[in-house]
């Protein structure tokens, strides 16, 4: 089967309410990185119209940032047979990102810093608490070195060097971790909760991160791996990608790891 004959149907979380600061940008730097690649691409919108048969159609899943507001509506709405289905893609292993809100959602509880805590889909083990409207936001740039085994492991043998993630977070709620592993290690920057030094939550395929930025059009590499993983799951067939044109990428990644200081970490 060659690219051509290939469909990925991206299946993108509320986009009306939960794509704060910029985060479809990662809707955008998938579709068309899978199209450059020759695939055909849909881009479906899983919002409050959308039904249990459209989520379990999707092949890559793709939610954002939202205010606390806009994540009781999204609760209140992924209930019952909607969140089901959507713990069976995942836990099947179908592949996504979750920025900012979205993990907080897919976590035990999230406990704003005023209002009721906001009951979450228990899928990674993990809490998230806003210490208090007085408490400082965990607010700038951030690099992290994934450390997530599997998804280190298929980077790695992408790259030929360890990955390196840069974004930009703006959060203040704080995550600490169970049973779940890590996306990463921070190297500079808050991460979870500006204490333990981790960032994210990587559980099956799904990628749970406080990076903004977006994070994929500023990680190219990351994008690709979310497509080749969740085409090979739909087909059950290796997926070969051919290497695109990354230059002014890796030039801005380079620019902000010298302004961070971190200017070793340039060659990623």
């Amino acid at each position: 089967m060659n690219n051509q004959q290939m469909e990925l149907k991206i299946g993108w979380l509320y986009p009306t309410l939960m794509s704060t600061y910029g985060d479809r940008g990662n809707v955008i730097c998938i579709q068309q990185r899978a199209q450059w690649q020759g695939f055909n691409v849909q881009v479906i919108p899983l919002d409050l119209q959308a039904s249990v048969t459209e989520i379990h159609q999707v092949d890559l899943l793709v939610g954002g940032g939202a205010q606390d507001r806009q994540q009781e509506i999204v609760m209140r709405d992924l209930k019952g047979a909607k969140a089901t289905a959507l713990r069976e893609k995942i836990e099947a292993g179908t592949p996504g990102v979750f920025t900012c809100g979205a993990p907080q959602l897919l976590g035990h509880y999230y406990e704003p810093a005023l209002g009721q805590r906001i009951e979450g889909l228990g899928l990674f083990d993990f809490v998230s608490k806003h210490p208090g409207i007085e408490a400082k936001r965990c607010i700038g740039n951030v690099v992290f070195e994934i450390t997530a085994s599997k998804l280190a492991e298929e980077l790695t043998a992408m790259l030929g060097k360890p990955p390196v993630i840069i974004g930009f977070e703006n959060h203040g709620g704080r995550t600490y971790l169970g049973k779940v592993e890590a996306l990463g290690k921070v190297i500079s920057g808050y991460g979870n909760n500006g204490e333990d030094g981790m960032e994210g939550a990587f559980f099956h395929n799904a990628i749970a991160t406080y990076s903004h930025g977006p994070v994929l059009p500023k990680n190219p590499f990351l994008a690709d791996w979310l497509v080749k993983t969740a085409l090979q799951q739909k087909y059950q067939t290796n997926v070969e990608l051919k290497s695109l044109d990354d230059g002014l990428a890796m030039q801005a990644r380079e620019a902000m790891f010298k302004k961070l200081g971190v200017s070793e970490l340039a060659a990623y």
